[in-house]
C-alpha cells in the first residue's frame, strides 16, 4: 500500500521559516526513481505547483512566486523530500501537498501519480 506522508505544518509569522517533511513508503519503484513535487492549495483557489526535484535530487524547479525562499531538497535513504519555506508571506498560506511520479519531473498536478493528504501552512501578517 502506497502512503505519502506530509507534515511540519503550522502557523508562523510572516517572515518566519517552516519546514515540510513528506515521506513515501510502498511504492511499486525505489523512491530514487520518482520525482517528487510540492503543490499548494489555498481555499477558493486551484491547487498551484510550488517545486519539484528530479528523482536523483539533481535539479530542482520552483514557481516563481516561492523562488528565492523555498527550497527542495531529499534523502532517498530515507525516503523523505524536504521543503525548506523561508521569509513567509501571508500569501502562502494554503494546504500543502506532497506528490510522487515515476520518472521526470513535471509542474502539472495531473502527472503525479501519488499524493498526500497535505499539510496545512498559515501565515499571519
Amino acid at each position: 500500500q502506497v502512503q505519502v506522508v506530509e507534515s511540519g505544518g503550522g502557523s508562523v509569522q510572516a517572515g518566519g521559516s517552516l519546514r515540510l517533511s513528506c515521506a513515501a513508503s510502498g511504492l511499486p519503484f525505489a523512491f530514487s526513481s520518482y520525482a517528487m513535487g510540492w503543490f499548494r492549495q489555498a481555499p477558493g483557489k486551484e491547487r498551484e505547483f510550488v517545486g519539484a526535484i528530479s528523482s536523483r535530487g539533481m535539479a530542482t524547479y520552483y514557481a516563481d512566486s516561492v523562488k528565492g525562499r523555498f527550497t527542495i531538497s531529499r534523502d532517498n535513504a530515507k525516503s523523505t523530500v524536504y521543503l525548506q519555506m523561508n521569509s513567509l508571506k501571508p500569501e502562502d498560506t494554503a494546504l500543502y501537498y506532497c506528490a510522487a511520479r515515476l520518472t521526470s519531473v513535471s509542474r502539472n498536478a495531473y502527472d503525479y501519480n501519488y499524493w498526500g493528504q497535505g499539510t496545512q501552512v498559515t501565515v499571519s501578517s
